[in-house]
């Protein structure tokens, strides 16, 4: 048997992608508020790619099944609902709420000029990334699991095309 094809919205440099949103909410005291809506548009596009990826995935892997339109269906619905959690709503606000506590508390802790306070809040947002990643991961999975994978009978990861 050879090795499963990597699947490009989840293996490769794409996946990166996803976290778009996260650098935007990490620079919002720096750039543009139009710059951070604008990486929301980069993950909400991956998102929505990764999904139809998905689904195009499932009908093909159930080419010849009655059920196929159904399938299909829970494909693209769990990933899309998986990786707006994951990747874009709660990492989002997470950061956002982060860099937005930082920026005030260096701001009455500290005597530091307004630009130093800014990039070290924009620091701070950026290293954070790696961090919350796995653990909102798991709560995603945990929370699909536990409601709209009941649903449609599927627990574990979002469904693959095998």
């Amino acid at each position: 048997m050879g090795a499963a094809e990597p699947d490009l919205y989840r293996d490769t440099w794409v996946r990166y992608l996803g976290y778009a949103n996260e650098v935007g909410e990490s620079f919002r005291p720096l750039v543009p508020v139009a710059a951070v809506w604008a990486s929301y548009g980069v993950a909400t596009a991956y998102v929505t790619a990764d999904a139809i990826d998905k689904g195009r995935k499932a009908a093909a892997a159930h080419e010849h099944d009655p059920g196929k339109a159904t399938r299909v269906g829970v494909a693209v619905a769990d990933t899309f609902v998986w990786q707006s959690l994951a990747s874009v709503a709660i990492p989002g606000f997470t950061i956002n709420r982060l860099c937005a506590a930082s920026l005030a508390l260096l701001g009455s802790l500290t005597r530091w000029p307004l630009p130093v306070r800014k990039w070290a809040t924009t620091a701070l947002g950026l290293a954070a990334i790696p961090v919350i990643i796995t653990p909102i991961d798991r709560t995603v999975d945990f929370l699909m699991d536990s409601s709209l994978r009941k649903l449609y009978g599927t627990e574990g990861e979002p469904p693959s095309s095998h």
